[in-house]
């Protein structure tokens, strides 16, 4: 794939949706709209762009919605024979290679997403951003993707603090995402949220972001 075709492919999935992930000193809030576009048409407006791989680990997906469910599905058969021989769920970093290694050995064809990869590593917080050619890069604080990421990430760096809880992120993420949606015609028709920590996976319902963005 040459320079032109490559900027011309990484424009095309920037567009559309807008994930977040924060690292929380109690663990990792991951958060996501549900609408799905197709250029200027609506495609969805349950679209799940927030997954669970297991209790300690979950990912965000934004871009190609096949080429996205099917990198999930991989990492979730990879995280139970990882599961089998170590008897122990692949840490964030792990799934990141993984995923970064699919994403490698297919720079002729890449897949049409960006990923965050988030959850605990022997009790401590990770997340990953991962590129469509496989680069990664671990964040220290948060990160996003799409269309209504700079939006999102304006609110999420004014509040974000060293030491923030999963219970104030979650906040701030449901409330990142409303701004979101505000300004980015793609992103929209609702929120995902979940929190990984020590207790494991949960996924926060309607009425409880309901409460958060009153």
């Amino acid at each position: 794939m040459d320079q032109k075709n490559y900027m011309e492919f990484y424009e095309a999935i920037k567009h559309g949706t807008t994930t977040i992930a924060m690292v929380c000193n109690d663990g990792v809030v991951m958060g996501a709209d549900v609408r799905a576009t197709m250029g200027n048409y609506i495609a969805s407006s349950e679209a799940v762009k927030v997954h669970k791989i297991d209790e300690n680990l979950g990912i965000t997906i934004a871009g190609g919605v096949g080429d996205a469910e099917y990198l999930v599905k991989v990492l979730r058969v990879q995280n139970e024979m990882y599961k089998m021989d170590e008897s122990r769920p692949l840490s964030p970093t792990s799934a990141t290679s993984v995923l970064s290694l699919i994403l490698q050995e297919n720079k002729m064809f890449p897949y049409l997403v960006q990923l965050i990869v988030g959850g605990l590593n022997r009790g401590n917080p990770e997340i990953y951003s991962i590129d469509p050619l496989g680069g990664y890069t671990k964040e220290s604080k948060f990160a996003s993707t799409g269309s209504g990421s700079v939006t999102a990430l304006g609110y999420i760096e004014s509040v974000y603090s060293e030491g923030i809880s999963v219970q104030e992120a979650v906040k701030h993420t449901a409330k990142a995402l409303k701004i979101a949606m505000k300004w980015d015609s793609a992103t929209g028709d609702g929120v995902k949220l979940v929190s990984i920590t020590k207790r494991g996976f949960k996924e926060y319902t309607r009425e409880e972001i309901e409460k958060m963005l009153k």
